[in-house]
């Protein structure tokens, strides 16, 4: 595994940075990877790798970059009012146009020679769900996704199949807003909606103390048997 910082050309000319890793054997399908709050930080870049040692090219763009590139925090006290701080400026419609313009790059590295998939941790989660509704990719992962309740109009243009993993404790994201989303996508072959009662909000993150061993290892499992299929 090999891994490499690269520039991603932006649809206003400008450019951005995003860590791409590469799997054992150097070509596969694609992963785009959306940060947390927290930035392309230390844990982002660790699960780029792992999804590169299952076998897939991995890219984990630079979200914040239009407000502060090259955010790489951590999660104390301190660490999580910047990143909400920073979540809070964020422009999902400019952000919509950024995550083509990476699906866009990662689709013409010559190590990629499959489809791509979306995948993404809480607001990252969001934007996987954005970018499946914008027609980006060919499947979409969706963890805890931040702010889904308030664009589930969306869910009727998602065609790809879709993976959605919510925590039963995650007080972020109430159980009403579950059952609205299970609601959107009822009848609906193309989605997957996976509840871990409990377990709560960043539970796949093993760098917070919300963090849980098993219910991390259930949802790669299923992650990775939905990826196989889907792509």
């Amino acid at each position: 595994m090999t891994s490499r910082s690269i520039d991603i050309q932006a649809t206003d000319g400008k450019s951005f940075k995003g860590y791409l890793s590469l799997p054992p054997t150097g070509t596969g399908p694609g992963i785009i990877l959306f940060q947390e709050i927290f930035g392309v930080n230390k844990h982002i870049r660790a699960v780029a790798d792992q999804y590169a040692q299952d076998g897939y090219v991995v890219l984990a763009p630079d979200m914040f970059w239009r407000t502060e590139p090259g955010v790489d925090i951590g999660y104390g006290e301190a660490d999580m009012k910047t990143a909400m701080g920073l979540a809070q400026k964020m422009d999902f419609d400019q952000a919509v146009k950024d995550m083509s313009s990476a699906v866009n790059t990662l689709r013409a590295l010559p190590e990629c020679t499959g489809k791509v998939a979306s995948l993404g941790y809480c607001m990252g989660g969001f934007l996987s769900y954005l970018c499946a509704a914008n027609g980006d990719v060919d499947a979409a992962v969706s963890y805890y996704p931040g702010r889904i309740g308030n664009r589930l109009e969306l869910a009727d243009k998602i065609t790809a199949p879709i993976l959605i993993h919510f925590a039963g404790k995650d007080h972020y994201i109430p159980k009403e807003t579950v059952d609205a989303v299970k609601a959107a996508f009822a009848n609906r072959k193309n989605a997957v909606i996976q509840v871990y009662q409990d377990a709560d909000h960043g539970f796949n993150c093993w760098e917070r103390a919300v963090y849980d061993q098993k219910t991390s290892a259930l949802a790669h499992g299923l992650t990775l048997s939905f990826l196989a299929t889907a792509l």
